[in-house]
């Protein structure tokens, strides 16, 4: 099978790549293309994904007890990079999309403007989160359209962010093609089902929701739900990562474990204060920490190995310091060793390929269109629930509907996404606005306004909003 990744030079692909490496079975990638309009970031990543095949292809040899080369080797995908997007389209099976317009400065900025006027900047969560919605979707939408042109029979898993927002503007051009993925439930859920002693794999989540909107209301074991018996225990509620950004309390009274991007709501007012008093920004960070990366591992000359080292020393310190001033908020310190472990998107997308490759039938927690899943969304509504996946595509699951306060938020963020979809579409100012200020972090029309109209002096990719 071929793959292509559009955003081929972003930092995270290296994980996709480490996660193909390990699979063996019959109808496997044998190839992939990387694409990004950064032939700088294209060149340090190829030197990474080098570094990663010829590493496997050592440990390989290592665990046969035998001199390199005389142990068993890794059948690496073969890697090839291009600028061109229509030529890393053509004959793909499958596209991962993870594209960031705009790049880590436009997220910088995108924090920096809503700071300054009191409210969340955030990359996915309200006014950071419509920002990047409305500098991507066009984006988006031209993505999805070249590829229903060139590669028609391709299926599309989207990576981007707002990535349901993203997933539902693509589904627009691809229907049922394009299924949207998050790692945040898939290491939750796995946090839960070992704490209360079972195997993630033996467990049924019961998780509903939007992307970074979502709650745990139940984990069954053997047909049993084992969630009250977690929620009962205040010491082994606060002893994982959500428990204690959210305090056992807080969780009892909701009766469920609300996805982390759910403390900008909860705890707004406290985050936004403590996002205006640390020293930078998350995309801030995000952006120095990879100039620093993408130099190094670009260096010409520089030994074998030096990129993936450099790669994997730059992921470490970005996954130590996830959400850190949120957990300042709530008291926690530095993460636990247990909650560095990736929620494993690059495992969430593998087994939705080969689900779908291989007719092998699977659960995951996806972004899809509702359908009838959830009464309260129409049919075209983008959400995040449980899926059964197989050849033809993700089958969302039947779920309990939302209790009130849920279905409040739900439809809230939902209908400021519709508007963003609707002022990429029309180019309306006016659209936009509306989108600002109906978001629940949003407090103000006026604030609203301001926002946009910073936005717009900012980043040149919202001059099509009049």
């Amino acid at each position: 099978m071929r793959l292509t990744i559009l955003g081929g030079g972003g930092f995270r692909v290296p994980l996709v790549y480490g996660a193909l490496l390990g699979d063996r079975a019959e109808g496997r990638v044998s190839h992939v293309t990387l694409y990004d309009e950064d032939p700088a970031r294209l060149t340090a990543m190829t030197r990474v994904l080098r570094d990663q095949a010829a590493a496997a292809a050592a440990a390989a040899a290592a665990d046969a007890h035998g001199p390199a080369g005389d142990g068993p080797t890794v059948d690496a995908p073969a890697v090839t990079a291009t600028g061109d997007l229509d030529e890393a389209l053509r004959g793909a099976d499958f596209v991962f999309s993870a594209i960031r317009v705009g790049g880590l400065e436009g997220r910088a900025a995108d924090e920096r403007i809503a700071l300054a006027e009191g409210v969340l900047g955030q990359e996915t969560v309200g006014a950071g989160g419509i920002a990047y919605g409305l500098r991507t979707v066009p984006v988006a939408r031209e993505i999805a359209r070249r590829i229903a042109r060139t590669a028609p029979e391709a299926w599309v898993i989207n990576f981007t962010n707002p990535a349901g927002l993203v997933t539902e503007a693509m589904a627009e051009e691809l229907g049922e093609r394009v299924i949207g993925i998050c790692d945040s439930p898939v290491g939750l859920g796995r946090r839960i089902a070992r704490l209360l002693g079972a195997r993630p794999q033996d467990a049924w989540i019961d998780y509903v929701g939007l992307n970074h909107l979502g709650w745990v209301r139940g984990l069954r074991i053997g047909g049993r739900d084992e969630l009250p018996r977690l929620l009962a225990d205040t010491e082994a509620l606060e002893s994982f990562e959500e428990g204690r950004l959210f305090g056992a309390e807080w969780l009892r009274s909701l009766g469920a474990i609300p996805n982390e991007y759910l403390h900008y709501y909860y705890f707004n007012r406290d985050t936004v204060r403590a996002y205006q008093e640390a020293k930078q920004t998350r995309g801030a960070f995000l952006r120095d920490q990879q100039r620093g990366f993408y130099a190094e591992a670009g260096r010409a000359g520089a030994p074998a190995g030096a990129a993936l080292a450099a790669w994997d020393r730059t992921r470490a310190e970005r996954e130590a310091t996830y959400m850190a001033e949120n957990r300042e908020v709530a008291g926690v310190g530095e993460r636990d060793g247990s909650d560095l472990e990736s929620g494993g998107y690059e495992k969430v997308a593998l087994a939705l390929m080969r689900a779908i490759a291989r007719d092998e039938r699977a659960t995951l927690i996806l972004n899809v269109r509702n359908g009838s899943t959830l009464s309260v969304l129409d049919a075209e509504a983008v959400i995040e629930v449980p899926c059964l996946v197989d050849a033809n595509g993700a089958h969302p699951v039947g779920v309990a509907q939302l209790p009130l306060h849920a279905v409040g938020l739900v439809t809230a963020v939902k209908a400021v996404e519709r508007e963003v979809l609707a002022a990429a579409a029309s180019g309306s100012r006016a659209d936009a606005v509306k989108a600002f200020a109906l978001h629940p972090l949003v407090d103000s029309v006026g604030v609203a306004r301001r926002l946009l109209d910073g936005y717009a002096a900012e980043h040149p990719g919202l001059a099509y909003l009049r």
